[in-house]
């Protein structure tokens, strides 16, 4: 019997297949990948609505419009997470073709419109969305503590993404930072009782490297601090919170208070570069629905990477408020730019000798840490105190 085998599966499994199995590329010498996603371009706008069209006319359904083939391919890149990407997944786009279609038959309606498409789509988010309306039933009734106005000193909203495979929403964290003089650096509370995993522990060692790197090139780094996100007791996961914990800790620091309307998404390298992360889209719309279930100010808003622009695919109720100048949307590159932005003082660049303007951020920093480490100075003068010492003396 003459037949061809064809194996599908994720890459992971082919590898170890591969590295386990040593006859296994014998029988299997063709590797093919494919794509979850393919460039946004007019041919392939074209090829789309040409699949739409295809499938409608070979099923017997009721014709779609223009705009609400425009309409299926915008929700075709918001699956991608890309403004020029579209998904691959077919059968996605499938199940919003039928669906859109049941919404003008009970219509009554000879064609599929935009309305009925983002109809569609709304009830498919609504039947997945339980444990979002719960989490954000918390926010309302006061449950989960968040501040979406005025200003605190090492306080911040976060933002992050509760991902159930089939759906995915975000919704804002508070992380708080208190700082004291001592020796024991950054410690994050949810590291020391094991709910962080380690690319989030990666990335408060990156913070810490950055805090070196900035303020103790002429001194040691003196300070003990904790940053813990508030009421969460799930594991934490990703560095997208790195640059929050940061401006969190320099408004610590520099006893100066952040805009607590503003939410903040982003990692940071060891040289304060702020860098791209992933559902950013589900986290502003996540902050956005919570500002706006307490009433928008027209001064809430999401800071995010500048890298992660081009992925926004935005509802298009987040859209108008934006448009109206209800909520804003921030993109930065650097800590420098985004701590000018949450505190409105300037982040300061060193002169010459390497000395921050006294009333710049960086520059209340340096003076914070001076202090202590003059203090910790003083103590171990006038007490005697001396952790070597007192250690060889214990021995003897």
């Amino acid at each position: 019997i003459k037949m061809k085998v064809v194996m599908v599966g994720t890459p992971y499994l082919y590898a170890l297949l591969q590295y386990y199995d040593p006859e296994f590329l014998k029988m299997f010498k063709i590797k093919a990948d494919f794509d979850s996603d393919m460039p946004r371009n007019l041919e392939t706008e074209q090829q789309m609505a040409q699949f739409i069209c295809s499938f409608v006319r070979r099923e017997g359904k009721i014709p779609f419009t223009v705009d609400a083939v425009a309409e299926v391919i915008e929700w075709a890149s918001r699956l991608a997470d890309h403004q020029d990407r579209i998904t691959t997944e077919f059968n996605k786009i499938i199940e919003i073709i039928v669906e859109s279609t049941a919404w003008a038959v009970a219509e009554n309606a000879k064609l599929v419109e935009a309305k009925h498409v983002h109809k569609a789509i709304e009830e498919k988010r609504f039947r997945s969305n339980l444990i979002q309306e719960r989490i954000q039933r918390a926010f309302e009734e006061g449950v989960i503590h968040i501040q979406t106005e005025g200003a605190a000193v090492g306080q911040i909203n976060g933002l992050s993404v509760i991902d159930l495979r089939d759906y995915a929403f975000g919704h804002p964290s508070r992380i708080t930072a208190n700082v004291y003089m001592g020796q024991e650096g950054v410690v994050n509370i949810e590291r020391e009782v094991k709910l962080t995993g380690p690319i989030h522990n990666k990335g408060l060692l990156i913070l810490t490297s950055y805090l070196g790197r900035k303020y103790a090139q002429n001194m040691p780094l003196s300070l003990s601090a904790r940053i813990a996100f508030e009421q969460t007791y799930s594991e934490i996961e990703g560095d997208s919170a790195s640059s929050t914990e940061l401006y969190c800790l320099l408004s610590a620091l520099a006893n100066v208070p952040l805009r607590q309307e503003i939410a903040v998404t982003g990692s940071v390298d060891q040289f304060g570069n702020v860098q791209p992360i992933g559902g950013a889209n589900e986290k502003i719309e996540g902050f956005f629905r919570y500002c706006n279930s307490k009433g928008l100010s027209g001064r809430q808003g999401v800071m995010i990477p500048k890298r992660n622009v081009i992925h926004l695919m935005l509802s298009q109720e987040v859209l108008d408020a934006v448009s109206e100048g209800n909520f804003h949307i921030w993109a930065v590159d650097t800590i420098d730019q985004g701590i000018e932005i949450l505190t409105g003082k300037p982040a300061g660049a060193p002169d010459e000798q390497g000395v921050y303007p006294e009333d710049s951020i960086h520059g209340l920093v340096k003076k914070q840490l001076v202090s202590w480490m003059k203090e910790a100075a003083r103590l171990k003068k006038e007490f005697g105190i001396d952790g070597e010492k007192e250690s060889e003396k214990t021995e003897e």
